[in-house]
């Protein structure tokens, strides 16, 4: 496996990175302009096969204490060879990155990968509160 990891913001392919979330079940229908504004204000990770852009992932941060994983993916084709983990050791062992005292995500499937890598339920569902508007870009 030839992957190539990327922070470079230059790097991330937007018209690959909105083509997978507006048909993912978390940001169907996501606008353009909310992904352009959601990678630019993130720390995103990129992987790369030669120039073509096959995962993304963003993180919601201060740099200081707390982060949010989202809109992580890896393109159908790449698939099962070792690629969001990469991406997601990468984000966790990136020196801006280091000493976060809470890292968060959401996601309806994938669960079996994050605890792979420490991830696991919240201890304290109590003092969790969310607002959740699931169907914001179809409105």
């Amino acid at each position: 496996m030839s992957i190539r990891i990327s922070f470079d913001p230059a790097e991330q392919q937007l018209d690959v990175i909105h083509g997978y979330l507006t048909r993912s079940y978390w940001a169907e229908s996501i606008p353009l302009a909310v992904v352009e504004r959601s990678v630019a204000n993130s720390f995103c990770v990129g992987a790369f096969d030669g120039a073509a852009q096959v995962g993304f992932a963003r993180l919601i941060t201060d740099r200081a204490t707390f982060a949010y994983l989202a809109d992580v993916f890896v393109l159908e084709d790449h698939r099962g060879q070792g690629i969001a983990r990469t991406m997601l050791e990468a984000l966790d062992t990136h020196p801006e990155l280091q000493g976060l005292r809470r890292w968060a995500l959401f996601t309806r499937d994938m669960q079996p990968l994050y605890a792979k890598l420490g991830w696991e339920a919240y201890p304290h569902p109590d003092r969790l509160m969310v607002r959740d508007i699931p169907d914001i870009y179809t409105r």
